[in-house]
């Protein structure tokens, strides 16, 4: 009987602890949080594009993309970083302050020489509100033609006897 007890005692403090770690149910104040406006004032990062699509390339092509964007914000865009989502895509950005309504560049590569598809991000942190900026890359880079040598078991570049 005492087995049954403690057992049943168990049972209900176990629901009670793993009901006591729920996240409580979203409120109707959580969800108009959530719906803030985008910010009116400050600086403002806008791209002509989301993605660097070097389409379908060679190996060893052009490593060089363009990427243009405008601050159309009111403040001054300081971009404080760029950073690849790995070693193979190496973005080169402006230190200096964006003034709003300038339009500036920024310059990417990606390693060529790497066959197959490929997808990466660039992650921007600037001085504006919000989460950071992210820029897709994309592409496929196309095996080279392998040389056309004499063909296996074309024997008409030997001469019989030596010759």
């Amino acid at each position: 009987m005492k087995k049954s007890i403690l057992s049943a005692l168990f049972i209900v403090f176990g629901l009670v602890a793993m009901n006591a770690q729920t996240d409580p149910a979203p409120t109707f104040e959580m969800k108009k949080e959530a719906s803030v406006a985008a910010p009116t004032s400050g600086p403002i990062m806008t791209f002509e594009a989301m993605e660097v699509d070097y389409g379908v390339i060679e190996k060893d092509s052009e490593p060089l993309r363009v990427l243009n964007f405008t601050n159309t914000g009111t403040e001054p865009l300081v971009i404080k970083n760029a950073r690849g989502s790995c070693g193979c895509t190496v973005p080169v950005w402006p230190k200096e302050p964006i003034m709003p309504g300038q339009t500036n560049k920024i310059e990417v590569r990606y390693a060529t020489n790497r066959i197959g598809k490929f997808s990466k991000k660039i992650t921007f942190t600037t001085n504006e509100a919000g989460d950071p900026k992210v820029v897709k890359v994309l592409g496929k880079v196309l095996k080279p033609e392998e040389s056309q040598g004499v063909p296996a078991g074309d024997n008409s570049l030997i001469k019989p006897g030596g010759e």
